[in-house]
């Protein structure tokens, strides 16, 4: 026997219980029984539990009741005493209709393993309805992150736009030293709002190592003053504007290339490109 769970769950024991099983389904459970502890102990459980319930929902008989059923016993108990083996055959014995054993489809054994069935097809369908629940929730989880990661890129380009549309917005193209001629950088600059701005979009700068960082920096009174660091060519730089630190009044800029995390005075020989105003 393959399967003992499914055996015991699948009502033959019950039935064996109640008597409602043919010869041949008497023999297997007894033999089940016998060779499985697992099914033993089931059919004790079963035992026990109707045994249980008989005793709850039986019902006293009262005194005048029960006298006339021993009453009852003693007298046909007399009358078969007196029977004997050779007795004569009557009309009576002609009208008595032998009860034939119940053969055929049992009907609360299929009934019982219909419902098993139906049970099993409902838990089946419960559970995919919940996987695609739960697809669907992730779907619209994603959705709705993709969504605000567009909202925000779109803020995000507008803003930039804004400055191309800004009339206070002045724009100075950085030019490359005799070290790096090819290099070019756009800052946006606002006197009124005192806003810098670089246009990564249209920058041309060697691409940085991870040891280096651009710094850009405004001479103002003729001292440099940092207005911040920068990538070459990164994904998350090269997207449009980026703004950078404020300024009042500069009267050039520079870029020069740092040790990450940029320096307290720039670099002069590794100046990239600079501009005045």
């Amino acid at each position: 026997m393959e399967d003992i769970r499914a055996y015991i769950e699948s009502g033959i024991l019950e039935l064996y219980v109640l008597g409602d099983v043919s010869p041949a389904e008497k023999q297997q459970v007894d033999d089940a029984a016998s060779k499985y502890p697992e099914v033993k102990a089931e059919l004790d459980a079963i035992e026990t539990a109707m045994e249980s319930y008989a005793l709850v929902q039986a019902i006293e008989p009262s005194e005048q009741q029960r006298d006339r059923v021993l009453n009852s016993l003693l007298v046909n108990l007399g009358d078969d005493r007196t029977f004997t083996k050779g007795r004569a055959h009557s009309d009576i014995d002609d009208k008595i209709i032998p009860m034939q054993p119940r053969t055929g489809i049992n009907f609360y054994k299929y009934a019982f393993a219909a419902c098993l069935f139906l049970l099993l097809v409902s838990i089946a369908a419960l559970v995919s309805i919940y996987n695609r629940l739960q697809q669907s929730n992730e779907l619209i989880s994603s959705l709705q992150d993709q969504n605000q990661r567009f909202s925000s890129q779109v803020n995000l380009m507008d803003e930039q736009i804004s400055v191309f549309r800004d009339p206070s917005f002045r724009f100075i193209k950085l030019k490359g030293t005799p070290k790096t001629p090819a290099s070019a950088i756009t800052v946006a600059w606002s006197p009124s709002k005192k806003k810098v701005m670089i246009d990564m979009a249209d920058l041309k700068l060697p691409e940085n190592d991870q040891q280096h960082q651009y710094q850009l920096w405004a001479i103002v009174a003729g001292k440099p003053v940092d207005l911040g660091l920068f990538d070459a060519k990164t994904k998350s730089d090269t997207s449009g504007m980026k703004e950078m630190k404020s300024v009042e009044a500069p009267q050039a800029f520079a870029v020069t290339l740092e040790p990450r995390g940029g320096s307290v005075n720039p670099t002069m020989e590794a100046m990239i490109v600079m501009s005045a105003i």
